[in-house]
């Protein structure tokens, strides 16, 4: 028997990746009337969306700039600390895009960019609260902030000064909490710390994962379509964009590339230089007899315990590596060894350390607006180490420029056209 071609679907948009940023992204322009469909090659949330360390960070108001100092800069070289580490092989590809990072995180020009980050970090807890509530998620979130922990006396005073700077600027609760007062609120740790500060606004949530598939799930009882498709089956249409998924060819006029590290290929082959980057990270879950209440940073060797509804998360800082390359997870077991030091290990849940990438832009800033030199194609990645905390807030913004509406924040500084055409 002969099998015939499934005929094409018409929609108005395509999102192309279902991680937190093409989910809010989706939700944003259905809301405003667009008939959109969804598509990754995986499950929502269960690529960089799933690892991360749970966290809506209110307070995140200053991006990770690179290291000024040139003591900071040897020791990342040495691979003294936990916080950083590197494929030498990956160094030269990477050189281009550090070296711009390297010069926008120049005092001048990062205070530029912070001020950027700041007006949408800002909105980022207004813009969750309503799709918590609308997609039933209340059971994954707790208002309770998290704590930037410190071993070091003169590590902690310094944090809790800059705390204080950085909280009156940016109108942040917080707390400075010394060694004893962490001990009575986070009982499970087994040593005493020299302090930590409570970062109040913050939310966290128990399965990050978890939270975008019901983001997802309201997207799709909102009348969303949802496939699973290859992002580089993506084709120019006529004046409009086609993809090739599971269930025959979708048609739309517009495309929105929201495919987090995975960007980089495809605008590459679109003909677009971008300075994005990946820093890889690792976790994994252990099983603890007792969990602590928040999440908490050890502040000083890059490595955060996460209560998560899977066990204890120990998440590592970042790795500077190829996106394809095997793992290397050096991190995750020097977090281990960390993180025994502090609470009471059990075994751990998975049998190897997961391993995510970060999508980030040299100049720490999304990109989110109208492709340069392509009709009805936008883009939508870039968020560095808060894609969770900005996805709504961004796929806000994109979603007013989409409608030619006044955007709620100024667009200047994440506009992809800053890269030239």
């Amino acid at each position: 028997m002969t099998e015939h071609p499934r005929p094409s679907r018409r929609t108005d948009v395509i999102v192309l990746g279902a991680g937190i940023v093409g989910v809010a992204t989706a939700l944003a322009l259905q809301q405003r009337g667009h008939a959109v469909c969804l598509v990754d090659r995986n499950a929502p949330g269960r690529e960089t969306s799933y690892g991360n360390a749970g966290i809506i960070q209110r307070e995140a108001v200053q991006p990770y700039a690179f290291p000024r100092a040139w003591q900071a800069i040897l020791r990342v070289a040495a691979r003294r600390g936990n916080d950083v580490h590197y494929h030498l092989r990956a160094l030269p590809s990477l050189v281009p895009a550090l070296a711009r990072y390297w010069h926008a995180s120049a005092p001048q020009r990062y205070a530029a960019t912070v001020s950027a980050y700041a007006a949408l970090i800002r909105h980022c807890i207004d813009e969750h609260a309503p799709l918590v509530e609308r997609a039933g998620a209340q059971d994954l979130i707790r208002k309770t902030g998290w704590f930037e922990a410190y071993r070091t006396p003169a590590a902690f005073d310094a944090a809790a000064r800059e705390a204080g700077t950085v909280a009156a600027a940016h109108d942040l609760r917080h707390a400075i909490l010394d060694g004893a007062a962490l001990a009575r609120e986070e009982p499970a740790l087994q040593r005493t710390l020299a302090g930590a500060v409570h970062w109040q606004d913050p939310w966290t949530v128990s399965d990050p994962g978890e939270l975008v598939a019901r983001y997802a799930a309201l997207f799709e009882r909102k009348g969303g379509v949802l496939l699973r498709a290859d992002a580089d089956t993506l084709r120019a249409s006529g004046s409009g964009w086609t993809v090739q998924t599971a269930d025959g060819t979708i048609d739309a006029e517009h495309a929105v590339i929201a495919l987090g590290p995975w960007a980089a290929g495809l605008t590459q082959r679109l003909g677009y230089r971008l300075p994005l980057f990946v820093k890889r990270g690792y976790h994994r879950h252990y099983r603890v007899a007792s969990m602590p209440a928040r999440p908490l940073l050890d502040a000083e060797n890059g490595m955060l315990l996460a209560p998560m509804r899977q066990g204890l998360r120990l998440t590592t800082g970042a790795e500077f590596a190829h996106h394809d390359a095997p793992p290397t997870p050096v991190q995750s077991a020097r977090a281990e060894l960390l993180a025994a030091d502090l609470v009471r290990l059990g075994p751990p849940v998975e049998a190897t350390p997961w391993m995510g990438a970060r999508p980030c832009i040299a100049d720490m800033r999304p990109v989110v607006g109208r492709a340069p030199r392509h009709a009805n194609l936008w883009f939508h990645f870039g968020h560095g180490h808060q894609g969770l905390t900005l996805g709504p807030a961004t796929a806000r913004l994109l979603a007013e420029l989409f409608d030619r509406d006044t955007p709620y924040v100024d667009p200047a500084p994440y506009d992809p056209r800053r890269f030239g055409g």
